[in-house]
């Protein structure tokens, strides 16, 4: 799952990157409002959830959400502020904010409302099945043949990412930077350790059938199961 903060203080930014990551998300962040619009335009079919503070340089978080839904009604917005009015509050759902939390808060409350929206998030991409292998990013649980499948927090991020682009070749690069959240030159070879170590987890016999390997290239999940 991937996180867009747009918060313009570093010690709040870090703070929710650092507390996210650890949590299992793949986090981007910026620190005013004419950046975060442009990622959020830019790569706004990969956000799950976009955490927005409302006074912003640049532009303001009720400039950026207005864009926003204008291209996306669905995606999910929390706004983060210091704007404590009913008033305010009511003006930030109104504008299309699927929530709205009040500065300072307890990071636990902020993680509790976003796994709420990732649960009751209309889309028919939370659960996604391979033959007897199905992985549910509402509950974070895989199972095989209803058997559950005990997966790294890596593992599960690798396994997701393939089964959202079944029948496609993900290069190698697209990996390393969507899954690892890294966007620099980086050694890929790490992939290939959880690579193997799904094919273990998941298929007993005749493993490259399930993970299809395309030298030089990347991997696939085939389409056909």
């Amino acid at each position: 799952m991937r996180i867009l903060i747009v918060e313009d203080e570093p010690s709040i930014s870090n703070f929710l990157k650092e507390g996210l990551e650890e949590e299992g998300f793949a986090v981007d962040t910026a620190d005013n409002g004419k950046q975060g619009l442009q990622l959020a335009l830019d790569y706004l079919e990969e956000y799950d959830i976009i955490l927005l503070d409302w006074m912003l340089p640049g532009m303001s978080g009720i400039e950026i959400l207005r864009n926003i839904r204008k291209e996306d009604p669905a995606v999910p917005v929390i706004f983060l502020t210091a704007r404590d009015t009913t008033d305010d509050a009511v003006f930030g759902l109104e504008t299309g904010a699927n929530d709205y939390i009040r500065k300072p808060f307890a990071f636990e409350e902020l993680l509790a409302r976003i796994r709420v929206l990732m649960r009751t998030k209309s889309s028919e991409n939370s659960v996604f099945h391979y033959g007897n292998i199905s992985l549910d990013v509402a509950s974070h649980r895989v199972s095989k043949a209803g058997k559950n499948v005990e997966l790294t927090q890596k593992e599960f991020a690798l396994l997701e990412f393939l089964l959202r682009n079944k029948g496609k070749v993900s290069r190698r690069t697209h990996i390393i930077e969507k899954v690892w959240d890294i966007h620099f030159d980086y050694d890929t070879s790490v992939i290939d350790v959880y690579i193997n170590a799904l094919r273990k987890k998941l298929n007993d016999k005749n493993s490259e059938s399930f993970i299809e390997t395309i030298r030089g290239v990347g991997y696939r999940i085939n389409d056909d199961a």
